[in-house]
């Protein structure tokens, strides 16, 4: 099934008609728009949100690897300190 999945992808990536492949900051055909401001301030917004989201996500991330591991203390803290716990 991921064979066929590979295949395919490879596929409509290879016939896919150009207009497919144009520039997603400005959207245009034009290749003289590329290096203008607009479109510069178009890539350095997208780079700016990208960071975000990635500091955001590895903040959520952090929070639940420290939640994780806090739950884990207090269960072997409970767990050494109730009489029932047997000694080895």
């Amino acid at each position: 099934m991921k064979l066929f999945r590979a295949i395919l992808l490879f596929a409509i990536a290879a016939f896919a008609p150009g207009k497919m492949f144009g520039c997603a900051a400005c959207g245009s055909e034009n290749g003289q728009i590329i290096g203008s401001p607009m479109v510069d301030g178009m890539n350095l917004g997208i780079l700016t949100l990208g960071t975000v989201l990635l500091m955001v996500l590895s903040a959520a991330l952090t929070m639940l690897i420290y939640f994780i591991r806090k739950s884990e203390a207090l269960e072997a803290a409970a767990q050494k300190n109730s009489p029932l716990a047997t000694k080895v």
